[in-house]
């Protein structure tokens, strides 16, 4: 049965092969439709601001506009409608996946994650939480935030609590709140309430910005 109100999900792909997968598989989703597809950053733009996608699926190298700069018109604080933005990437350490992050995308996953991951990427970032694919999750966050983990300068303004410092070392292990509540024994409405505690202490966008700031002050929690 198909949701009354499915996710639309815009495709940016420069790869034709690769977007008539991703709308197979998306569109056999009860909860995700696909409203449009473009071959390019300026065609995905443009296509944006006509359709309003709720999510937007971005390959990181696309012709006359790449996924950065794309990220940062959809996602940034400057978009004049924002759509929450799922990087999709071929390498595990592209360099370009970690600028994106900071434009505000809601996450990034190889193209070779498999199609359960991407359904599940959709609906994370639709309902405003992040998912990074497991396997490059802690090999990102370390790599990009090794020349600053002895730098403990990054503190937020307001300090954390105990219990916040705790919930963000889950959130870099890549759980979802529905996960920190089944670990931590606290309902997933009171783990959201301290995300957004979290994301406002430390003036983040989102979850990714949480997980950053985690590895860089080093409370992070086993990923097994």
């Amino acid at each position: 049965m198909t949701s009354p109100n499915p996710i639309r999900t815009l495709i940016a792909d420069d790869q034709e092969a690769v977007r008539r997968s991703v709308r197979r598989f998306l569109e056999a989703q009860d909860d995700i439709t696909v409203v449009g597809e473009a071959a390019d950053g300026v065609a995905a733009l443009e296509l944006a601001a006509e359709l309003r996608p709720d999510v937007a699926l971005v390959d990181i190298r696309m012709p006359r506009m790449d996924g950065l700069e794309l990220t940062g018109r959809l996602a940034g604080p400057g978009a004049v409608t924002p759509v929450r933005v799922v990087v999709l990437t071929t390498f595990d350490l592209d360099e370009y996946v970690y600028p994106a992050l900071r434009q505000g995308a809601s996450g990034f996953l190889l193209k070779r994650s498999g199609p359960a991951l991407l359904a599940e990427a959709v609906r994370a970032a639709a309902g405003g939480e992040s998912l990074i694919s497991p396997a490059v999750t802690v090999r990102l966050l370390q790599h990009v935030t090794a020349p600053r983990r002895v730098d403990r300068r990054s503190a937020p303004a307001a300090p954390l609590t105990e219990r916040e410092v705790e919930i963000a070392g889950h959130v870099a292990a890549g759980r979802t709140n529905a996960d920190i509540a089944a670990e931590l024994f606290i309902s997933p409405g009171t783990v959201k309430t301290h995300v957004a505690s979290i994301q406002r202490k430390l003036g983040v966008r989102n979850r990714v910005g949480i997980a950053v700031h985690a590895w860089e002050m080093g409370y992070t929690v086993p990923t097994a």
